[in-house]
């Protein structure tokens, strides 16, 4: 059975740092919409609204690998309704099971120090700032999801929830 992990949660909860250990552990395919959206900014297009089209490109390089056998691990916000249909409709066209995972960091105080300490890993990219980061859009779920606290969990813990879940559920 093939999976697609699609990692979700606000910007600096840890989802980046959680979903490249992920892909390494399980030999899968790692896409950031972020190096997409980035890469789509700088570009000669200068793309400057790429958040669309960032998205809809990870989706296909996914799809794309799901359908050389690869396992996929999504690393985006994925912060409203269609864009956790679109990853659901991913793994449906792939014929991939689906493993949502919602990161999140409970404790305020640590999220704060980790949006305002933190810098970009890809060029173009401009971290946003906490104020930003309390302002995002960032709808509820209503799907199922595997719910990681990072602040509560060490990355090599967390990868071996996701390991356990997708493992009951494949």
């Amino acid at each position: 059975m093939l999976f697609l992990i699609s990692f979700s949660g606000l910007p600096g909860v840890g989802k980046s740092t959680i979903a490249k250990a992920l892909a390494r552990d399980i030999s899968a395919v790692y896409v950031r919409v972020d190096s997409i959206e980035a890469a789509l900014k700088v570009s000669v297009l200068g793309v400057p609204d790429a958040e669309d089209a960032g998205y809809l490109a990870a989706a296909n390089i996914a799809k794309d690998n799901l359908a050389l056998g690869h396992n996929v691990v999504a690393d985006t916000v994925n912060p409203v309704s269609e864009t956790r249909a679109l990853w659901a409709q991913v793994g449906a066209d792939s014929g991939a099971r689906l493993v949502n995972v919602e990161i999140v960091c409970s404790d305020k105080i640590e999220h704060r120090r980790r949006v305002e300490t933190r810098s970009s890993d890809i060029r173009g990219q401009v971290c946003p700032n906490w104020s930003e980061v309390e302002q995002r859009l960032y709808q509820e779920w209503t799907q199922d999801r595997l719910i990681l606290d990072s602040s509560a969990f060490q990355v090599s813990e967390s990868t071996a929830k996701i390991i356990e879940y997708m493992n009951t559920i494949g």
